[in-house]
């Protein structure tokens, strides 16, 4: 049986990550831009403090659909790969983990501008 208790905490964790984010965005002038590449950094941060892999325990996709996760995975594979290659591991690492998800969306970014137009 699916605990619902999951799916809520989920939402949760995730809602209130484009919450802030949305806050953040409508009383600052930064723009969507910063606040990705800041999503990223945090991500990398908490990632470093050992904290991040504990949010997705917890929080599951809540944690990992956000673009702090794109942070945790680049952070995760350079350290993995620095504790197994050393100091070299740490630009070999870096995209190991996060190449299937960049494949697929430049992959799927040529697909749909073939389909669609862009607006003028």
């Amino acid at each position: 049986m699916i605990e619902i208790g999951i799916f809520i905490l989920s939402f949760s964790v995730g809602g209130l990550i484009c919450a802030v984010c949305q806050l953040i965005l409508d009383n600052t002038r930064l723009t969507p831009a910063h606040i990705l590449v800041g999503l990223v950094i945090l991500g990398s941060i908490l990632t470093g403090l050992g904290w991040y892999e504990s949010l997705i325990k917890i929080a599951g996709a809540g944690a990992t659909i956000p673009v702090s996760n794109f942070g945790y995975i680049l952070t995760k594979g350079a350290l993995d790969a620095a504790q197994k290659d050393g100091l070299l591991g740490l630009f070999k690492g870096v995209l190991a983990r996060a190449s299937a998800g960049i494949s697929a969306s430049v992959i799927i970014a040529f697909f749909i501008t073939l389909i669609f137009n862009p607006k003028e």
